[in-house]
C-alpha cells in the first residue's frame, strides 16, 4: 500500500490560517504514506498535473487530498486518479478549508490541529477503500418542468426545441404565473402580457410540450434519468373539447362572486371564471369549492361544455430530469401591522397596484384608490416591506426597488399632477439600465426620503398619516397621503420540497448545489431549478437561470445515460442468516430473501438504513463501508487534539451542506468538532456511536435533514429511533445519555448548525471528559 498526501493552500484561503508546513510534514508520519507534499491550488490544472506526475513517480496506489469540500472538487480528484491509471475511488478528500480554515480563522493553532486529524482519518479510510466501478443506466429522452411562469415557459420551450419531450405542469388553470398579471415591466416599460403572451401561446401549441394544467404533484420517486411523477389533474368541470372560451355567456348568470386571486383580492369573479383575458389554454375553469351547484351556467353554454361529472385524474409520467420552476410567493404584508395592511382599505400592495394599472386588471388600468374610487393625488411608495428586517426576512428582495421606481413613472405618465414620495433605505438599481431608470423618474419629480416609516394612521376621509424618520436630516416628521404602496418582498414558493427531497435554505428558498458554480443544479442529481425558485430574481435573470436549466437538463438527456456512484449497499451472503430485518427497514422494496438477502441495485437508494440495521453486519456499503468508517473513528480516538472531542455523523445533503456553508459565509464555531460524513443519518451504526465512546471520544453529534425531509424520506426518522434508543442504553449502564445527541437541519442553516455545535461542545464542556 503506497498512500500519497497533497496538501492544499488554497492561496490564502487554508494557508493563512492552518500551517501548511508542519501539516505537510505530521502526514508524512502516517502509517502507509510514501508521499506528502503542498500544492497552491490542488484544483489548477498543473497541480493536477503534479498530482498525476506523482503517483507515477512514486507508484501512489491511492492518495489523499486535503483542500476543500469533496461537494466542490471529489469528482475533479477522482478524474485525475483515472488520468495516472488509478481506480476513482482510491481517492479521499480531507476537508480542511470550508469545515476547517475558514470556521476557525481566529484560532489557526486550533485549525492546524484539526487539519491534523482530519488527514489522518482520511488517509485511516484510504487504507481500507477498494477499486470500485460506476453503474450505468439509460435515460429517458423527456423532462418534467413544474411551473408555468415566465421561467417554466422559458425552460420548455428551449428543451422542446431541441427535440426533447416536454409536460409543463402548473397547478392553476392558466400558465403564464405572475408575470401574466403585470402591468410593464423595466427598464423598458413594455407591455408584460405583451411579450410574455406569445410564448404562452407557442408552449401550448408546440408539438413536444404537453401542457398539463390545475394540476399538482402528488409523489415522485426513481432517481436521475428515471424519475416517475405522479400528478393529479383536478376537474374544470368544464368540456375543453367544447369550451368556446366565451366566458359572458356562463359567468354572466352565476350568482357567486369571489375575490379574484389573479388580481391579488382587489377584483371580484365568478365561480366560473377564465382567470386572465389572456389566459392559456384560454379555458373555463369552476371553482368547485365556491360553486354553489345551482347549474345556471350548464344551461346558459350554448356549446354544453359544462361537464359536473369530471373526476380528478391522476397521472403518470415517466422523464429523466426534472426542472423546479415553482416561482415566488408574495410576503403577507398583514405580517407589518404598524402598515394598517388589511385594515385601511388605502393602503395596497406593489402586486395589487400592478393590477390596478394593467389595462386588464379590475379597473381597467385606471387608478382608482380602493376607499372611494377617486383617482389619489397624493401617493406614497414604502420600500423594504419583508425585506432587510430581523423580524421578517432578512434577505434583500431586489426587485422591489425597481417595481416601485417603475409604477411611480407610470402614475406620473398618465398623472402628471400626481404628488409622489417613495420612502426607502437604499435604492438598489442593480441591473444593466438600471441606475438610468432611477435618474429618469428622479427626472420626473418623484421625491425620495431615506428613512423607515414607523407607523401609519388612518383619518376619517381615509387619508392616512405617515410617521417616518428622515435619517439623512436626523428629523421625526408626519406627512398626510391619499394612497399608500407597500412594496412587498418575495418569498420562497417551497411546497414540494420533500416529494423533490431537494433542500430549503435559510432564507426559504430551495437551495443549489454551489451558489457561485453550480446556480441551477440541486443535491438530488437530475433535478435542477429555475427563475425565483432558488431566491428572488427579476424576469431576465428568471429567464437566463431558466435557460441554463434547460441546457443542463439537455445535457443530462443527450449523454443517453448516467452513471451512479457505487454506494449501494449489498449483501455477503456467507454471514447473511435469512432473518429478513433489512426487508423490514428497507422502505423502497429493494431487498427480498430466498433464504439470503438479495438487494436489487437498481431499487436500492442508498440511504444505508439496512446496513446499521443487520445484526450479523451482512450488508455493507461500497465507498461508505462499515470498515472504512470505522477506521476513521479508531483514528481520531488515537489522538486527543481538542478537549473535548466531538465526532459527528453528518449527512451528506443537508447537514454536510450546511456544515460546507457555514464556511463558505465564514461562521466561527469551536474546533471541536470532528465531521464524518454518511450518506444519510440512517446510515448511522449504534456500533458506531459506542465504538466512538469507548476509543475515548467526549461526545457523538448526529446532524441530518429536517425530520420530514429527509432525501431518503424515512432516513432520519429511523436514525431518531435507534438514538433515542442507544440513549436509553447508555443511562442504564452509567453513561451519561447526553454525550450523544442528535440535530436536524436544512442544508442552508449555517448559523442554526454552528449555534448547535457550540451548545453541543459547551456541554460536553460541562459534563466533563469520558472516562
Amino acid at each position: 500500500m503506497r498512500i500519497g498526501v497533497f496538501v492544499c493552500h488554497c492561496g490564502l484561503n487554508i494557508a493563512r490560517v492552518v500551517n501548511i508546513e508542519e501539516v505537510v510534514e505530521y502526514a508524512k508520519k502516517l502509517d502507509g504514506v510514501v508521499y506528502a507534499t503542498d500544492l497552491k491550488y490542488a484544483c489548477s490544472d498543473s497541480c493536477q498535473e503534479e498530482i498525476v506526475e506523482a503517483i507515477k513517480k512514486y507508484n501512489l496506489d491511492r492518495f489523499v487530498v486535503a483542500a476543500c469540500s469533496p461537494r466542490l472538487h471529489e469528482a475533479t480528484f477522482r478524474r485525475v486518479a483515472m488520468r495516472a491509471g488509478l481506480n476513482p475511488y482510491m481517492v479521499e478528500m480531507a476537508n480542511i478549508r470550508e469545515q476547517c480554515s475558514w470556521v476557525h480563522s481566529a484560532k489557526p493553532k486550533a485549525a492546524t490541529a484539526k487539519a491534523k486529524d482530519l488527514i489522518r482519518m482520511a488517509v485511516a479510510k484510504i487504507r481500507t477503500n477498494k477499486p470500485l466501478e460506476r453503474r450505468r443506466i439509460g435515460i429517458k429522452k423527456s423532462v418534467a418542468v413544474i411551473g408555468g411562469g415566465v421561467a417554466g415557459i422559458e425552460a420548455a420551450l428551449t428543451l422542446a426545441d431541441a427535440g426533447v419531450k416536454v409536460y409543463l405542469i402548473e397547478k392553476t388553470p392558466t400558465i403564464g404565473g405572475h408575470m401574466a398579471l403585470l402591468n410593464e415591466v423595466f427598464p423598458t416599460n413594455d407591455c408584460s402580457i405583451c411579450i410574455l403572451a406569445p410564448k404562452m401561446s407557442d408552449v401550448w401549441k408546440h408539438e413536444n410540450i404537453e401542457v398539463i394544467t390545475n394540476a399538482e404533484i402528488k409523489e415522485v420517486s426513481g432517481r436521475v434519468g428515471n424519475f416517475k411523477i405522479k400528478v393529479i389533474k383536478h376537474p374544470r368541470y368544464v368540456d375543453v373539447t367544447k369550451c368556446k372560451g366565451c366566458i359572458d355567456d356562463c359567468s354572466s348568470v352565476c350568482p357567486v362572486e369571489v375575490p379574484n386571486e389573479f388580481d391579488y383580492g382587489i377584483g371580484v369573479r365568478k365561480a366560473i371564471y377564465i382567470p386572465i383575458p389572456q389566459a392559456t389554454p384560454l379555458y373555463a375553469a369552476i371553482d368547485w369549492e365556491h360553486c354553489i351547484g345551482c347549474r345556471l351556467c350548464e344551461k346558459a353554454c350554448e356549446p354544453q361544455a359544462i361537464d359536473f361529472n369530471q373526476e380528478p385524474e391522476e397521472i403518470e409520467i415517466e422523464v429523466g430530469a426534472i426542472i423546479v420552476a415553482t416561482g415566488y410567493k408574495v410576503f403577507d404584508a398583514r405580517k407589518k401591522p404598524e402598515y394598517g395592511y388589511g385594515r385601511y382599505k388605502n393602503v395596497i400592495t406593489t402586486i395589487e397596484l400592478e393590477r390596478l394599472l394593467s389595462a386588464s386588471g379590475p379597473t381597467m388600468g385606471k387608478l382608482l384608490r380602493p376607499s372611494d374610487s377617486k383617482v389619489p393625488k397624493k401617493i406614497a411608495f414604502i420600500q423594504c416591506v419583508g425585506s432587510r428586517d430581523e423580524n421578517t426576512n432578512r434577505y434583500c428582495s431586489r426587485v422591489c426597488c425597481m417595481i416601485s421606481l417603475k409604477n411611480a413613472y407610470i402614475i406620473k405618465e398618465r398623472y402628471p399632477d400626481t404628488d409622489i414620495t417613495i420612502f426607502y433605505i437604499d435604492i438598489r438599481a442593480f441591473g444593466r439600465m438600471y441606475e438610468e431608470y432611477y435618474k429618469k423618474v428622479q427626472q420626473k419629480g418623484v421625491r425620495f426620503i431615506r428613512g423607515r416609516v414607523a407607523e401609519i394612521d388612518e383619518k376619517e376621509n381615509g387619508n392616512l398619516i405617515l410617521t417616518y424618520e428622515s435619517t439623512l436630516e436626523g428629523e421625526i416628521r408626519e406627512e398626510e397621503f391619499d394612497l399608500v404602496v407597500l412594496s412587498v418582498g418575495l418569498e420562497g414558493n417551497t411546497d414540494l420540497a420533500v416529494k423533490l427531497g431537494i433542500g430549503v435554505g435559510e432564507d426559504g428558498f430551495y437551495e443549489v448545489a454551489h451558489p457561485k458554480l453550480k446556480p441551477v443544479e440541486t443535491n438530488v442529481k437530475g433535478v435542477f431549478v429555475a427563475g425565483t425558485a432558488s431566491g428572488p430574481k427579476d424576469i431576465q435573470d428568471s429567464v437566463a437561470t431558466a435557460g441554463l436549466a434547460a441546457a443542463k437538463a439537455m445535457q443530462l438527456i443527450f449523454s443517453g445515460e448516467t452513471e451512479f456512484d457505487p454506494y449501494n449497499a449489498y449483501v455477503d451472503e456467507d454471514k447473511c442468516i435469512g432473518c429478513r430485518i433489512c426487508v423490514n427497514v428497507c422502505k423502497f422494496n429493494a431487498i427480498t430473501v430466498d433464504k439470503k438477502a438479495r438487494i436489487d441495485p437498481n431499487a436500492c437508494t442508498m440511504c444505508g438504513m439496512c446496513v446499521a440495521a443487520c445484526p450479523m453486519d451482512a450488508i455493507d456499503m461500497g465507498f461508505f463501508s462499515n470498515e472504512g468508517i470505522e477506521a476513521m473513528i479508531d483514528a481520531l480516538a488515537e489522538e486527543k487534539n481538542a478537549d473535548p472531542l466531538i465526532l459527528a455523523f453528518v449527512c451528506w445533503y443537508c447537514g454536510y451542506g450546511a456544515a460546507d456553508l457555514a464556511g463558505t459565509t465564514k461562521i466561527q464555531y469551536e474546533p471541536n468538532i470532528r465531521i464524518i460524513r454518511v450518506l444519510c443519518t440512517g446510515r448511522v451504526d449504534p456500533e458506531w456511536i459506542l465504538r466512538a465512546l469507548k476509543k475515548g471520544i467526549d461526545g457523538v453529534l448526529i446532524v441530518g435533514c429536517r425530520l420530514g425531509e429527509c432525501h431518503f424520506k424515512y432516513g432520519n426518522f429511523k436514525a431518531k429511533e435507534r438514538i433515542d434508543a442507544i440513549k436509553k442504553a447508555l443511562e442504564s449502564v452509567g453513561i451519561d445519555s447526553r454525550r450523544v445527541k442528535y440535530v436536524w437541519h436544512s442544508a442552508g442553516e449555517a448559523e442554526a448548525l454552528a449555534r448547535d455545535f457550540n451548545e453541543f461542545v459547551e456541554e460536553i464542556k460541562r459534563i466533563g471528559r469520558i472516562a
